[in-house]
């Protein structure tokens, strides 16, 4: 009787040494959501972390870092003209937890595009933004995310690199402060800012 105890001890022991072992190969940011989460994200209270769908997001960082489509210094076009009205109704808003682009959005980014083929001394900011939900640190990384997709979208149709600056304000600039789903997808955006140059 001893010695099956000791056996069955062994096994036990056998099978959560493995799973230790299992779990250190998983790198520490591919936390899962808990169980149900990705089904219903409105349950996910303000201040709550909420992990990243690195699915997308790997790949879409390593399209930002590929020549030609790095990030503008932040103050490539210091001095110039702000107009945050003229592309108001162009803002593309993202799925919860997501940087890719709708289809459903991709054409206000075209007539971002058209607008800056037509007008060539022009230049344009992607302000990324992101719902109350998650810590600063991960929903200021998700904004870039979501502004860096929209600037590859602008450069797939031909606008040059240098023309499109980005910047994430995280979650730190709500278009609507209440806590509901309604206004977490207003919130979940991109926008984009004229940029022109000073006058000779």
């Amino acid at each position: 009787m001893k010695a099956l105890k000791f056996a069955n001890l062994l096994v036990i022991a056998a099978a959560l040494t493995f799973a230790a072992a299992g779990c250190k190969k998983n790198p520490g940011y591919l936390t899962p959501l808990p169980p149900g989460m990705t089904q219903n994200p409105k349950d996910i209270g303000p201040g709550r972390v909420v992990p990243p769908s690195f699915a997308h997001d790997d790949d879409l960082i390593k399209e930002g870092l590929k020549e030609g489509f790095a990030a503008n210094s932040p103050d490539s076009h210091v001095g110039w003209a702000e107009d945050a009205s003229k592309f108001a109704n162009e803002t593309v808003h993202f799925a919860f937890d997501s940087s890719v682009v709708p289809t459903a959005d991709k054409a206000k980014v075209r007539n971002v595009a058209d607008f800056l083929q037509a007008n060539p001394a022009a230049a344009v900011r992607v302000e990324g933004h992101c719902d109350e939900r998650g810590t600063e640190e991960y929903n200021r990384a998700l904004g870039e995310r979501r502004a860096l997709a929209v600037r590859e979208e602008l450069v797939l149709l031909g606008i040059a690199p240098s023309r499109v600056d980005t910047i994430s304000y995280g979650k730190d600039r709500p278009v609507d402060p209440a806590h509901n789903e309604a206004a977490w997808r207003k919130n979940r955006r991109a926008e984009f800012i004229l940029l022109t140059p000073p006058a000779k």
